[in-house]
């Protein structure tokens, strides 16, 4: 709470400030301009705007998604935007004050969440903390969404945290993805009708690659020798995993703050790598590698990356690299510990 009220005591100086200064020359282009929270949405949107809209990626590249806390600057940039785009949940706790105070200009509002359906944090064998958690808790989703209540800057979160913790990594799963690449366009095409067909056509084709590639995942994980991944990190890839078939054991829950492991953790991961013969152990982009580096040593497995692009690296951004790409490389990864 403390955070918040600062955040908009800030928030509240910054524009008493802006508006006692002379208003700054600003190119009036007649673009729209977007702003997305995550790297995914703002990949999907420079796909499908071109050149004809200006995308801004709020959490830049290179920094940790978990603890980005925004600034009130971020606050006057999504506040002149026309689209605003983000991910919703514990995550992005800020968004809902964030509006309050400064999203009343802003012509459309999309919670990505809404559009799909969310499923429960899972606590696995092994995994750190696990104990703690009921494992017969149903796992879970949820689909009674209103899209049309954050169009209007109905900020109500229908999500309580108290009871259920979502895993919000929803967009690793290819089908995901495309629903999602979907509801980003018509976010865009209802700010900006004037250009809808060349939008719907770009997204159309965006979706198609994506399609294409989902389809080849399929085909690896049906055709695998094995089914179960380890992962010596976080875990971010639930709705991955739950669309090809895939088990996994992780050291960390989805979204876990923790950096030290148990003894008994680090021993449970050791003996299912070499129980069950796993040639590679997964981190994950901006993950702990010195776990995966103690399994590898005393199991002889491979260390390999998983992407799952909440953001992406300040080296990859500036080489351009897009939710496509970075998907390939986890199809080479996936490839190695799945067939080898």
């Amino acid at each position: 709470m403390k955070r918040i009220i600062s955040f908009l005591l800030a928030l509240a100086l910054v524009f008493s400030l802006a508006a006692c200064a002379a208003p700054a020359e600003k190119a009036d282009d007649g673009k729209i301009q977007i702003v997305a929270t995550l790297f995914p949405y703002y990949d999907f949107a420079r796909a499908i705007v071109g050149d004809r809209a200006d995308v801004t990626l709020l959490l830049s590249p290179g920094r940790e998604a978990h603890s980005f806390e925004p600034t009130p600057l971020d606050a006057v940039t999504i506040s002149e935007s026309d689209v605003f785009l983000y991910n919703g949940g514990e995550g992005e706790y800020w968004v809902d004050s964030m509006l309050d105070a400064a999203g009343e200009n802003i012509a459309v509002v999309a919670r990505m969440m809404d559009y799909v359906d969310a499923l429960d944090e899972e606590y696995v064998e092994g995994m750190q903390g696990a104990d703690d958690h009921d494992h017969d808790h149903a796992h879970g989703s949820h689909d009674d969404h209103d899209h049309d209540e954050h169009d209007d800057h109905d900020h109500e979160d229908e999500h309580d945290s108290d009871e259920v913790e979502y895993d919000e990594h929803i967009w690793t799963s290819p089908k995901n993805a495309i629903v999602l690449c979907r509801a980003v366009c018509d976010a865009i095409c209802k700010a900006d009708p004037a250009n809808e067909n060349f939008y719907r056509a770009n997204c159309d084709d965006y979706c198609a690659q994506i399609e294409e590639l989902d389809t080849r995942f399929a085909a690896l994980c049906e055709s695998a020798p094995r089914r179960l991944l380890v992962f010596a990190d976080r875990f971010p890839m639930l709705y991955f995993c739950r669309e090809f078939g895939l088990d996994y054991r992780a050291a960390f829950h989805g979204c876990s703050g923790d950096t030290e492991l148990s003894l008994a953790t680090i021993k449970y991961l050791i003996d299912k790598v070499e129980d069950e013969n796993i040639p590679v152990v997964y981190t994950i982009d901006f993950g702990t590698k010195k776990v995966a580096a103690v399994v590898s040593e005393c199991t002889g497995a491979a260390v390999d990356t998983l992407y799952s692009m909440q953001t992406v690296s300040r080296a990859d951004f500036d080489a351009g690299e897009t939710y496509l790409t970075l998907m390939e490389r986890n199809y080479e990864a996936l490839r190695k510990g799945l067939s080898e």
